[in-house]
């Protein structure tokens, strides 16, 4: 009967670079863990790394990371002060889900020192505060990668309008959203299907129904000190 045959191979990959409208029409109708699969081990992708602020959301990318493989590096980007919990948080996440190279990322000692010794900076120059503690740590951080994996979705972590699959940087680095078209419950639902642990500064928090703050991080993102969350981005 015509049609039954055998499903014929996806075409050969090519360079990846500078190709964001073709990965994103050849991978719209892929979930996210088969994006996942592809983008950890087809070789055109390169040398990947997972970017995460082990926040209230990240847990659910990070699960599917160590079911294909743990020993993808991970950056964990400290852009300032966490509370206790956040750091209990990520050590617990760490130790479950047995991911094996986690990497914290600080920003410059000298350059904070040299623009921001106060810690004041935030106050009167987000952006300048976002460039010292979030930008350049990440940007140097991802040189020795091609690509990297973030948790971004549309109309999350603060993100306004349309997202995709796969971003191109200003630096020519690829950026892939797995999540990009999850919406909060999709999160919520993987994170419970699974019966992965919940956030601490959460978990019962009340703006947890408010799609402006996902999955409730309260005005300090991710458990950080508020005076820094705005600058930091998270």
């Amino acid at each position: 009967m015509a049609g039954n045959g055998p499903v014929p191979p996806e075409p050969p990959f090519g360079p990846v670079a500078g190709d964001v409208d073709g990965l994103n029409r050849r991978f719209r109708h892929h979930s996210a863990f088969s994006l996942l699969r592809h983008v950890l081990t087809d070789a055109p992708f390169g040398h990947t790394a997972l970017v995460s602020s082990f926040g209230a959301e990240s847990v659910a990318l990070l699960h599917m990371v160590s079911a294909l493989d743990r020993s993808v590096p991970v950056l964990f980007l400290d852009s300032g002060p966490y509370f206790p919990e956040t750091v209990s948080y990520q050590r617990r996440i760490c130790q479950r889900l047995g991911l094996t190279s986690v990497r914290t990322i600080r920003p410059d000692p000298e350059q904070v020192f040299l623009r921001d010794p106060d810690g004041i900076l935030h106050l009167f120059d987000r952006d300048a505060c976002r460039r010292l503690r979030k930008t350049e740590p990440l940007q140097a951080a991802l040189r020795p990668f091609d690509a990297w994996i973030s948790d971004r979705r549309r109309g999350g972590n603060g993100v306004s309008g349309e997202t995709e699959y796969f971003e191109c940087g200003t630096d020519g680095r690829i950026m892939i959203n797995p999540l990009a078209f999850w919406d909060r419950q999709d999160v919520l639902d993987y994170i419970d299907g699974n019966a992965l642990p919940r956030h601490p500064l959460v978990a019962d928090d009340q703006l947890a129904a408010d799609e402006r703050f996902p999955l409730g991080y309260r005005v300090h993102a991710d458990g950080m000190n508020p005076r820094l969350s705005a600058c930091a981005g998270l």
